[in-house]
Protein backbone atom coordinates (compact mmCIF):
# COMPACT_ATOMS: atom_id res chain seq x y z
CA UNK A 1 0.00 0.00 0.00
CA UNK A 2 1.46 3.21 -0.99
CA UNK A 3 1.99 5.64 1.97
CA UNK A 4 1.62 9.59 1.97
CA UNK A 5 2.54 11.43 4.88
CA UNK A 6 -0.11 12.62 6.84
CA UNK A 7 -1.51 13.10 10.18
CA UNK A 8 -2.06 9.51 12.04
CA UNK A 9 -4.16 9.70 15.20
CA UNK A 10 -3.56 7.26 17.98
CA UNK A 11 -6.46 5.74 19.12
CA UNK A 12 -5.41 5.59 22.97
CA UNK A 13 -5.71 7.70 26.15
CA UNK A 14 -2.92 5.71 27.88
CA UNK A 15 0.11 8.62 28.18
CA UNK A 16 2.51 5.65 28.65
CA UNK A 17 1.69 3.93 25.50
CA UNK A 18 1.33 7.52 23.78
CA UNK A 19 4.83 8.17 24.87
CA UNK A 20 6.45 4.70 23.97
CA UNK A 21 4.64 5.16 20.25
CA UNK A 22 6.11 8.63 19.95
CA UNK A 23 9.54 6.92 21.08
CA UNK A 24 9.03 4.58 18.30
CA UNK A 25 8.20 6.58 15.51
CA UNK A 26 11.08 8.96 16.04
CA UNK A 27 12.82 9.19 12.91
CA UNK A 28 9.95 8.60 10.76
CA UNK A 29 8.14 10.25 8.15
CA UNK A 30 4.53 9.85 10.09
CA UNK A 31 3.20 12.63 12.52
CA UNK A 32 1.24 11.40 15.28
CA UNK A 33 -1.44 12.78 17.45
CA UNK A 34 -3.04 12.05 20.52
CA UNK A 35 -6.88 10.57 19.99
CA UNK A 36 -7.64 13.32 22.83
CA UNK A 37 -6.44 16.68 20.57
CA UNK A 38 -9.84 15.46 18.76
CA UNK A 39 -11.62 14.70 21.84
CA UNK A 40 -12.64 11.21 20.57
CA UNK A 41 -14.68 9.67 23.11
CA UNK A 42 -13.30 6.08 24.33
CA UNK A 43 -14.68 3.22 22.54
CA UNK A 44 -16.71 0.31 23.69
CA UNK A 45 -13.54 -2.81 23.65
CA UNK A 46 -16.38 -5.22 22.92
CA UNK A 47 -13.73 -7.40 21.01
CA UNK A 48 -12.97 -11.02 21.90
CA UNK A 49 -9.13 -10.75 20.68
CA UNK A 50 -6.70 -8.12 20.89
CA UNK A 51 -6.74 -7.78 17.30
CA UNK A 52 -10.42 -7.22 17.01
CA UNK A 53 -10.80 -4.22 20.02
CA UNK A 54 -7.66 -2.51 18.08
CA UNK A 55 -9.94 -2.31 15.02
CA UNK A 56 -12.76 -1.42 17.35
CA UNK A 57 -10.59 2.10 18.55
CA UNK A 58 -8.99 2.52 15.34
CA UNK A 59 -12.35 2.79 13.80
CA UNK A 60 -13.52 5.13 16.64
CA UNK A 61 -10.84 6.99 16.26
CA UNK A 62 -10.95 7.52 12.39
CA UNK A 63 -14.77 8.34 12.49
CA UNK A 64 -14.11 10.90 15.26
CA UNK A 65 -11.24 12.45 13.99
CA UNK A 66 -11.31 12.21 10.21
CA UNK A 67 -8.12 11.36 9.80
CA UNK A 68 -6.46 8.05 9.26
CA UNK A 69 -5.47 5.69 12.66
CA UNK A 70 -3.19 3.61 14.41
CA UNK A 71 -4.38 1.67 17.58
CA UNK A 72 -3.14 -1.39 19.45
CA UNK A 73 -4.42 -3.61 22.21
CA UNK A 74 -2.05 -5.32 24.36
CA UNK A 75 -1.91 -7.56 27.13
CA UNK A 76 -0.63 -9.63 29.48
CA UNK A 77 -1.10 -13.41 29.44
CA UNK A 78 0.07 -15.83 32.15
CA UNK A 79 0.55 -19.44 31.56
CA UNK A 80 -0.85 -20.03 35.11
CA UNK A 81 -4.55 -18.50 34.51
CA UNK A 82 -4.65 -20.18 31.26
CA UNK A 83 -3.99 -16.56 29.74
CA UNK A 84 -5.78 -14.26 32.07
CA UNK A 85 -5.43 -11.37 32.87
CA UNK A 86 -5.42 -11.12 29.14
CA UNK A 87 -7.92 -8.64 27.37
CA UNK A 88 -8.81 -7.30 30.70
CA UNK A 89 -5.24 -6.76 31.89
CA UNK A 90 -6.23 -2.93 32.67
CA UNK A 91 -8.83 -3.92 34.51
CA UNK A 92 -7.57 -6.81 36.31
CA UNK A 93 -8.47 -5.52 39.81
CA UNK A 94 -11.74 -3.56 38.75
CA UNK A 95 -13.00 -1.28 36.42
CA UNK A 96 -11.12 1.64 37.91
CA UNK A 97 -7.87 -0.02 39.07
CA UNK A 98 -4.58 1.69 38.76
CA UNK A 99 -1.12 -0.31 37.13
CA UNK A 100 -0.05 -0.65 40.76
CA UNK A 101 -3.83 -2.16 41.94
CA UNK A 102 -3.31 -4.85 38.80
CA UNK A 103 0.60 -5.70 39.39
CA UNK A 104 -0.91 -6.09 43.34
CA UNK A 105 -3.48 -8.05 42.60
CA UNK A 106 -1.15 -10.52 40.45
CA UNK A 107 1.48 -10.77 42.36
CA UNK A 108 -0.96 -11.85 45.20
CA UNK A 109 -2.49 -14.41 42.58
CA UNK A 110 0.72 -16.15 42.07
CA UNK A 111 2.15 -15.42 45.80
CA UNK A 112 4.45 -18.95 46.75
CA UNK A 113 4.55 -20.30 42.89
CA UNK A 114 7.80 -21.80 41.41
CA UNK A 115 9.03 -19.58 38.85
CA UNK A 116 8.95 -22.63 36.50
CA UNK A 117 4.75 -22.08 36.89
CA UNK A 118 5.22 -18.14 36.50
CA UNK A 119 5.63 -18.06 32.36
CA UNK A 120 4.12 -15.15 30.90
CA UNK A 121 3.81 -13.13 27.79
CA UNK A 122 3.13 -9.75 26.35
CA UNK A 123 0.86 -9.43 23.47
CA UNK A 124 0.12 -6.89 20.42
CA UNK A 125 -1.96 -6.64 18.11
CA UNK A 126 -1.46 -3.42 15.76
CA UNK A 127 -3.73 -1.58 13.41
CA UNK A 128 -3.70 0.74 10.78
CA UNK A 129 -7.20 2.42 9.25
CA UNK A 130 -7.50 4.94 6.50
CA UNK A 131 -11.25 5.71 7.11
CA UNK A 132 -13.64 3.84 9.45
CA UNK A 133 -14.52 1.83 6.33
CA UNK A 134 -11.23 0.63 5.58
CA UNK A 135 -12.17 -3.31 3.89
CA UNK A 136 -8.60 -3.32 4.33
CA UNK A 137 -7.00 -2.89 7.51
CA UNK A 138 -2.70 -3.40 7.78
CA UNK A 139 -2.61 -5.72 11.10
CA UNK A 140 0.81 -6.71 12.74
CA UNK A 141 1.39 -8.66 16.14
CA UNK A 142 3.87 -8.81 18.50
CA UNK A 143 4.89 -11.38 21.55
CA UNK A 144 6.94 -10.92 24.36
CA UNK A 145 8.54 -14.03 26.05
CA UNK A 146 9.08 -13.38 29.92
CA UNK A 147 7.47 -14.78 33.63
CA UNK A 148 6.39 -12.41 36.49
CA UNK A 149 8.64 -11.86 39.39
CA UNK A 150 8.05 -12.37 42.92
CA UNK A 151 8.53 -8.43 43.56
CA UNK A 152 8.38 -4.76 41.90
CA UNK A 153 11.94 -3.84 40.52
CA UNK A 154 12.47 -0.78 37.96
CA UNK A 155 11.60 2.52 37.42
CA UNK A 156 10.60 2.60 34.09
CA UNK A 157 7.83 2.06 31.65
CA UNK A 158 4.01 1.36 33.28
CA UNK A 159 1.96 -1.11 33.61
CA UNK A 160 2.93 -4.71 34.43
CA UNK A 161 6.57 -3.73 33.45
CA UNK A 162 7.77 -3.81 37.14
CA UNK A 163 6.46 -7.17 37.74
CA UNK A 164 7.21 -8.61 34.24
CA UNK A 165 10.46 -10.46 34.09
CA UNK A 166 12.92 -11.23 31.13
CA UNK A 167 14.67 -14.18 31.45
CA UNK A 168 18.12 -14.27 29.66
CA UNK A 169 18.50 -10.34 31.11
CA UNK A 170 17.41 -11.06 34.72
CA UNK A 171 15.65 -7.99 34.60
CA UNK A 172 12.02 -6.65 34.67
CA UNK A 173 10.83 -4.62 32.00
CA UNK A 174 10.72 -1.38 34.15
CA UNK A 175 14.32 -2.03 34.73
CA UNK A 176 15.03 -1.26 30.73
CA UNK A 177 15.91 2.06 29.21
CA UNK A 178 13.82 2.81 26.75
CA UNK A 179 15.59 2.11 24.02
CA UNK A 180 16.34 -1.67 25.23
CA UNK A 181 12.75 -1.81 25.63
CA UNK A 182 11.72 -0.59 22.16
CA UNK A 183 13.84 -3.21 20.35
CA UNK A 184 12.87 -6.33 22.06
CA UNK A 185 8.90 -5.44 23.40
CA UNK A 186 5.56 -6.68 22.10
CA UNK A 187 5.13 -3.45 20.96
CA UNK A 188 8.07 -2.61 18.80
CA UNK A 189 7.67 -5.66 17.50
CA UNK A 190 4.33 -4.97 15.99
CA UNK A 191 4.86 -1.24 15.07
CA UNK A 192 7.72 -2.08 13.29
CA UNK A 193 6.06 -4.56 11.54
CA UNK A 194 3.30 -2.35 10.89
CA UNK A 195 5.74 0.50 9.27
CA UNK A 196 7.43 -2.70 7.46
CA UNK A 197 4.34 -2.95 5.61
CA UNK A 198 3.63 0.81 5.32
CA UNK A 199 6.81 0.98 3.64
CA UNK A 200 8.64 3.19 5.65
Amino acid sequence: MPFTKETIVLATNNLGKLLEIESLLAGTDIEIESQQKYNVPPALETGLTFVENALIKARNACKHSGQSSIADDSGLEVDFLNGAPGLRSARFAGENATDQDNREKLLGVLKNLPPKKRMARFQCAMVYLRSPSDPSPLISLGTWEGSISSSEHGQNGFGYDPIFLIDNLNRTAAELTEAEKNQISHRGQALRGLLERLHL
